[in-house]
């Protein structure tokens, strides 16, 4: 069973530069929209659109 879209998630992925969407994988961007976690290549895609928590 598929998760459901974050409403908030498809606002962020729609709101990415046109070329960081378009390098994203299919399976990326799945992850993007429902994975409770991303794999490392996912933060080194949208590293620079990333806030760090601070401690």
């Amino acid at each position: 069973m598929d998760k459901k879209i974050d409403k908030n998630r498809q606002e962020a992925y729609e709101s990415l530069p046109p070329g960081i969407r378009e390098s994203l994988t299919p399976e990326e961007k799945k992850l993007f929209l429902t994975a409770e976690q991303w794999p490392d290549s996912l933060f080194t895609k949208l590293d620079e659109f990333i806030i760090k928590d601070r401690d």
